[in-house]
């Protein structure tokens, strides 16, 4: 998998080189967002759905340590393995363990971000072992060592074409054939024969229940139950921020889930699990890797209530624009940037700027996360910490100066628009990075303020 070592304005300048591709990414996830809301719209209860869910995950996060204790005592009860890791490699050497233990070879995995946080497949690689994503977007990005751009939809950076490419390359399907029923009819028989041979089965966890020890895994396309029903062990992996209190709470939960992900009522699959079926082995690896300190972040810890939606992906005009890759790290956009830093300041003090600060993102959350909040928060933090470069801590200061004295950013401002219409040419070259791959603006003949002074009479 190759995740990009650009910074996300670097990454990004790459990803708009291709200005078709560019609208045609900005176009689809924009119609993802329509389905959204007309889901959304037909629920009149909905503004109460997202303030529930919001409590309950509010409450859970305030009492995580005694409902994760019980979650751990039912699951062990029901015969599961429950295993804790603090971090990324920690929860790699725990799979690697069993695997090593039961001498497996063939492993399937269904789509699981918290696996692609902590780089399983490339650690499981390097160790010899094959593992195959059954997810099709996401068996897709492996095929072409890419990391998911989405975390719902892994492959919406690809059109028909670039799919056609790659399952002729892999799957031998005939050169230049676009018809996705017949593509999608060559990953079925070429992941079918994978989960017959597979040993194990890797799955992520959507929402785990303390009442009862179980765990929901929610999918389009059957492939977490397939995998784990025919494979003889069974690893969930989870992030403990996945955790429920009661089974009445999933009724919440499911009906935002699909419809802030793609508009759909329900996702077609909601797979209950609560125990290994007869001569069956299942563990639990419960993970930290920081989400202890974000939940010791006033500011932040709302954003461990995510439930992996990607609403705030599919609504944002800069995710819209640039693309999941320029994130550079396993979950992108919104939430990703505030998730991030938290994890590793320095490699993504970056991300919390790749925002408009519109507030789109918080505005369509179904847990009602402040994200646009955060990542002004985050960004203060970040130059308070010293991780942003020279030049943009001095351009900060100097909008700070001017923003804090109306005069000062009156002047400036009619300074500002006098120059552009006389000397346009100090703006518009290379020198300055609002130029590059975007036609500036034609200067406004007056600012909005002496325009509303104007006309308020009126």
């Amino acid at each position: 998998m190759s995740i990009s070592k650009l910074s996300h304005a670097e990454a990004a300048e790459q990803f708009i080189k291709d200005e078709p591709r560019t609208d045609w990414h900005d176009e689809t996830l924009w119609f993802v967002r329509q389905k959204r809301d007309k889901a959304a719209h037909g629920l009149p209860e909905w503004e109460k759905l997202r303030e529930w869910a919001s409590q309950i995950k509010d409450h859970t996060l305030s009492n995580l340590d005694n409902y994760l204790k019980e979650f751990e005592s039912k699951a062990q009860d029901n015969g599961v393995i429950v295993h804790w890791a603090a971090d990324g490699e920690e929860h790699n050497r725990i799979i690697y363990d069993i695997i090593t233990h039961h001498k497996i070879k063939k492993i399937v995995k269904s789509k699981s971000m918290l696996t692609e946080e902590c780089g399983l497949n490339e650690f499981l690689h390097a160790k010899g072992i094959e593992t195959v994503d059954t997810d099709l977007g996401e068996r897709i990005v492996q095929f072409r060592q890419e990391a998911p751009s989405h975390i719902v939809l892994p492959a919406i950076h690809l059109k028909k074409q670039d799919v056609s490419d790659t399952f002729h390359e892999h799957l031998h399907t005939e050169k230049g054939n676009n018809d996705p029923q017949y593509l999608t009819e060559a990953a079925r028989q070429h992941l079918r024969e994978k989960f017959i041979e597979s040993e194990l089965a890797i799955t992520g966890v959507n929402f785990a229940v303390a009442e009862t020890g179980g765990f929901i895994v929610c999918t389009n396309e059957g492939n977490a139950d397939m995998g784990a029903h025919a494979a003889k062990i069974h690893i969930a992996c989870m992030g403990f921020e996945k955790m429920i209190p009661k089974a009445e709470h999933l009724s919440v939960f499911l009906r935002l889930l699909a419809r802030s992900a793609t508009g759909q009522p329900i996702t077609t699959y909601s797979s209950h699990f609560h125990k290994p079926r007869e001569g069956q082995e299942m563990h639990i690896v419960i993970v930290d890797n920081g989400r202890s300190r974000q939940l010791g972040r006033a500011d932040f810890r709302n954003s461990l209530k995510c439930i992996r939606c990607a609403a705030c992906f599919n609504t944002c005009p800069v995710y819209r624009r640039s693309g999941g890759h320029s994130y550079h790290t396993a979950v992108a956009g919104p939430i990703g940037s505030i998730l991030n830093p938290n994890i590793d300041m320095r490699a993504n003090a970056d991300l919390p700027f790749a925002s408009t600060l519109c507030g789109s993102c918080s505005n369509v959350c179904p847990v009602k996360i402040d994200i646009h909040d955060q990542l002004w928060k985050w960004r203060q933090v970040l130059v308070a910490e010293g991780y942003v470069d020279t030049t943009k801590k001095i351009g900060l200061k100097g909008m700070a100066f001017v923003l804090a004295r109306p005069g000062l950013y009156r002047f400036a401002g009619k300074a500002g628009r006098a120059m552009m219409r006389m000397f346009p040419w100090l703006l518009n070259n290379k020198l300055n990075p609002w130029y590059k791959q975007r036609e500036m603006p034609a200067p406004p003949k007056e600012s909005f303020r002496d325009w509303y002074i104007k006309n308020k009479q009126q």
